[in-house]
């Protein structure tokens, strides 16, 4: 394992993103003592929303877990504009959205791709507990919404 945070990120090849701009009178991140809660994210890169539309019409179930793996990079990124990625302890807690087409039950396969991320970055640290949640529209028509709740020093 590497020794810290950055050299793990740097191990696996992943790069945060920049901080994505909210879209509306909100942060990204803030920091209550020790815990940081990030702002719901989006599958946001380089400004573009990458998925848009329900999972299980026009977006499959695949393509959802990786805009879940996109929404929890700029949480991440966030967490680091704040803090610092190298501060987190671990991570407590995600809440996935996903926009669900009728009958679409797959919400937990797709917010995995929050999870499996997390995991490959922080290890035991990584491992969380989760709410993975169907609704009906999320901001801007996104696939996919997730944050964060992280332990930091």
């Amino acid at each position: 394992m590497a020794e810290t945070w950055t050299a793990r990120l740097t191990e696996l090849g992943i790069t945060l993103p920049p901080v994505a701009k909210p879209v509306a009178a909100y942060v990204p991140a803030l920091r209550s003592g020790n815990t940081v809660y990030t702002s719901g994210q989006l599958p946001m890169v380089d400004g573009t929303l990458a998925y848009v539309g329900k999972v299980g019409s026009d977006v499959s179930a695949e393509d959802a877990k990786n805009a879940a793996r996109i929404s929890a990079l700029n949480a991440l990124a966030a967490v680091d504009a704040l803090v610092g990625i190298d501060n987190v302890v671990r991570i407590v807690k995600v809440v996935g959205f996903v926009a669900s087409a009728d009958g679409f039950t797959g919400q937990p396969g797709v917010v995995n791709g929050a999870s499996e991320l997390l995991g490959e970055i922080f290890g035991e640290a990584g491992a969380h507990a989760r709410s993975a949640v169907g609704v009906a529209e999320l901001p801007l028509a996104a696939s996919v919404e997730v944050e964060l709740m992280v332990e930091v020093r």
